[in-house]
């Protein structure tokens, strides 16, 4: 009789162990049920207080839905159908406007309920895995948490649920949201011609990324050039300080230097400095009327009335800013490096100078891959920042000298100023958001593939 010994169904004694299917598949109709009338399996069995907490959150949704709900649907569908207009008060003598659809109201009233509805969802799964929990413990005679217990497992094996349950609901409200709101422009035709409340604006699709791509287009003759420009600056940027920021530790902690604190201290008073004071200075500074150009002047070098244009001339601005950059990046590199440098094992310098090593040589083959071994990540992220470097270029050149081959774009613009310039001072917040999802895609697929591909990733105790 043992051969034919049916087979066990498997044992869940919570209702976190059961997954959704399983649940509604094992459970009996209370349980089933449990899914539509939340609360419902704990109710009968006697948990009381999870179960009106669960048909609480199903009533709420249900009062929001039917009194505002579904009309935010039917607004986020159509982004409103009645315009702002004007009508004649013959009592007063003058025209009103008269109340119309807000367009950005409902689009974002119709991406809260969304969310509103998976969140209720996800609620009901909850209450059809618990009621499943309490169906198993009473089938099994087993105990069956009161509410006390409920809240003293909070203490213990739910802490994590107790600490993280706000903090996610403050991500999704106040970062989810907003992000997938934004995204959602993308596919409209919000711009400066269809500002709400005055104006609707309408979905159109694709159509803002086909105008962003399609040849030429005066936004694809910019978005290309823009582009260029941004991951050349991001590449020099985050080379140019990582390579002579790492000379420069180097030379600050060789053995015949001097002095080392006091070099240390020099270039962490200029770090102590704030970044967009140092960028004004030197704006002033390398203007046509600054300190470099009249010195330039007395000495000869230049005309008397001529400048140098070093943020006039898409190619001396270029320069410029990346020189600046150096100036600002390199004590940072030197810092994060500095304590990387003396961590490494001497050992190894020692077993190489025996071997007959050169200075070079011992370089190249142990402090370098060291470095970058280590800094791989850092180097990721500063070339994220780079491209999205908004407070350089901005307060340095403000994205100039401006172009008419452009669409509201200038020669050192990169594409977060561009699209700073495309939202704050042309309200084209349809053009921004096409920006926002691409810059996010490039920075995805960069900092990924690279990241994948270098020992940090794929030996991580390489030089442990």
């Amino acid at each position: 009789m043992g051969i034919f010994k049916k087979k066990e169904e498997p044992v869940y004694y919570k209702g976190s162990d059961a997954s959704v299917r399983q649940a509604f598949k094992n459970g009996d109709a209370v349980t089933k049920l449990s899914f539509v009338i939340f609360g419902l399996g704990n109710i009968l069995n006697k948990q009381i207080v999870r179960g009106l907490i669960f048909l609480a959150m199903e009533i709420g949704y249900l009062a929001y839905l039917f009194g505002f709900g579904i009309g935010a649907i039917g607004d986020f569908i159509t982004l409103g159908t009645l315009e702002q207009g004007q009508v004649y008060n013959e009592a007063l003598g003058i025209y009103e406007y008269s109340t119309g659809d807000n367009s950005m109201l409902c689009l974002l009233y119709g991406v809260i309920t969304l969310f509103l509805t998976a969140a209720i969802i996800f609620i009901g799964c909850m209450s059809g895995k618990s009621a499943y929990a309490t169906q198993f413990r009473k089938e099994h005679k087993q105990h069956i948490p009161t509410f006390r217990d409920d809240l003293r497992s909070l203490k213990e094996e739910n802490l994590h649920a107790f600490f993280l349950t706000l903090p996610i609901i403050g991500i999704v409200v106040f970062t989810i949201v907003p992000l997938v709101f934004m995204i959602l422009i993308a596919f409209t035709s919000y711009d400066h011609e269809h500002q709400p409340p005055g104006n609707l604006f309408d979905w159109v699709g694709l159509q803002n990324f086909s105008s962003m791509f399609s040849q030429g287009s005066k936004l694809a003759a910019t978005f290309w050039p823009v582009l260029s420009w941004t991951l050349i600056w991001a590449v020099l940027a985050t080379s140019t300080c990582y390579i002579l920021g790492l000379l420069l530790a180097l030379l600050i902690n060789r053995k015949g230097t001097r002095c080392k604190g006091f070099w240390r201290f020099m270039f962490v008073l200029s770090v102590a400095v704030p970044q967009f004071v140092t960028l004004l200075s030197m704006r002033t500074i390398f203007n046509a009327n600054g300190p470099v150009n009249v010195m330039l002047r007395e000495l000869g070098i230049i005309g008397a009335t001529s400048s140098i244009p070093f943020f006039t001339d898409p190619l001396y601005a270029k320069i410029t800013i990346i020189c600046i950059n150096i100036w600002i990046g390199v004590p940072f590199t030197m810092l994060s490096t500095t304590g990387i440098l003396q961590n490494i094992p001497a050992e190894l310098y020692e077993a190489a100078k025996i071997d007959g090593a050169s200075a070079p040589t011992i370089f190249r083959k142990i402090t370098l891959p060291y470095m970058v071994f280590i800094m791989t990540p850092n180097l990721i992220t500063s070339f994220t920042g780079n491209i999205n470097n908004f407070n350089v270029i901005f307060l340095l050149s403000g994205g100039g000298p401006d172009s008419l081959d452009y669409y509201y774009a200038g020669k050192t613009d990169l594409l977060v100023t561009w699209l700073y310039r495309l939202t704050i001072t042309q309200k084209d917040y349809n053009l921004g958001a096409v920006i926002g999802i691409l810059v996010f895609i490039i920075l995805a697929t960069v900092s990924l593939l690279t990241y994948r591909h270098t020992g940090s990733y794929k030996d991580e105790g390489a030089f442990q």
